[in-house]
C-alpha cells in the first residue's frame, strides 16, 4: 500500500483523518472502524506517501506509525512541523523505549497509543485531539521585536526563529501569563519546575539569563526580562 486510499461514512462533512501505516491489516481496520465512527479516512502505506497525501488535501487529524518502511514518523513530523503545520498527530508506536515517545512529542507529536491498544482508547484520543483542536487558536504574545505562537511553541525575534530549551520555553511562557506582574522565584518553581528536589532558585536566574541572551537586544541591560531585586522577575511588554 503505497498511495493514499480513501473511504468515508459521511462524505465532504466528515472530520478527514489520514492513517500513515504500513500494516495493511491494522491500516485497514482503522480505516474501517474510523469510517464507521463518520470520519472521512485516508490510508497511506509510507512516509514519503503520507506526506504526498497531505500535499495533495489537508487531514484533520493524522494518525502516524513510527517505523515505516522508507523513514521513520520522525521524518513525517519533523517535515509537517518545519513546513509550519499545525495539524494534530497521534503516534503510533510498537517501541517500548520511552525516550523515543519523548522524541516524537518534542518533534510536535500531540498524543501518542503505543500498541497494542484498545480501540476504546484510540477513538477517545482521535476525538480528544479533534475537539482541543477546534477551539480557536491562542493569540500570538508580543513584547519587542519578540512574538510567540502558543499553537506551535515558535518564538522569533524581528522576524528570525529563536530556539529555545523547553524549560526557556516554559519559563517564557510562565512571564507572559502573569502580564507584567511580578513572579516570585518560588512561584515559577512551581509552575515551571513542579519544585523538582534538583532544582534551586538559582536554576531561575540562570534561565532567565539564557532568555536575556537570546531575546533582548542588550542582555546587560534588559527592557523587556526585568529582574526585581530580592523577589524575581517580571515580563515589560
Amino acid at each position: 500500500m503505497s498511495a493514499a486510499t480513501s473511504s468515508s461514512a459521511n462524505g465532504a462533512g466528515a472530520r478527514r483523518i489520514l492513517v500513515v501505516e504500513d500494516n495493511t491489516v491494522l491500516a485497514e481496520g482503522l480505516r474501517h472502524n474510523l469510517a464507521f465512527e463518520g470520519y472521512a479516512v485516508r490510508v497511506a502505506g509510507g512516509a514519503q506517501a503520507g506526506l504526498a497525501a497531505l500535499q495533495a488535501e489537508a487531514a484533520d487529524l493524522v494518525i502516524l506509525d513510527l517505523m515505516l518502511p522508507d523513514g521513520d514518523g520522525f521524518h513525517v513530523l519533523r517535515t509537517l512541523r518545519g513546513a509550519g503545520d499545525a495539524t494534530p498527530v497521534l503516534v503510533l508506536t510498537a517501541l517500548g523505549d520511552e525516550a523515543d515517545k519523548v522524541r516524537g512529542l518534542r518533534l510536535g507529536a500531540d498524543d501518542y497509543v503505543t500498541k497494542p491498544f484498545g480501540l476504546l482508547e484510540l477513538l477517545a484520543r482521535v476525538d480528544a485531539l479533534l475537539r482541543r483542536a477546534a477551539r480557536p487558536a491562542p493569540p500570538r504574545e508580543r513584547f519587542g521585536a519578540v512574538e510567540v505562537c502558543p499553537a506551535t511553541h515558535e518564538v522569533t525575534r524581528a522576524g528570525a526563529p529563536i530556539a529555545l530549551r523547553p524549560k526557556e520555553y516554559e519559563l517564557l511562557v510562565a512571564l507572559l501569563r502573569h502580564d507584567g506582574a511580578v513572579v516570585t522565584r518560588d512561584e515559577l518553581l512551581r509552575e515551571v519546575w513542579r519544585y523538582d528536589a534538583s532544582v534551586t532558585s538559582r536554576t531561575v536566574d540562570t534561565h532567565v539569563l539564557e532568555l536575556r541572551r537570546k531575546l533582548e537586544d542588550d542582555p546587560a541591560n534588559p527592557r523587556h526580562l526585568l529582574t526585581v531585586r530580592k523577589t524575581g522577575y517580571r515580563l515589560q511588554r
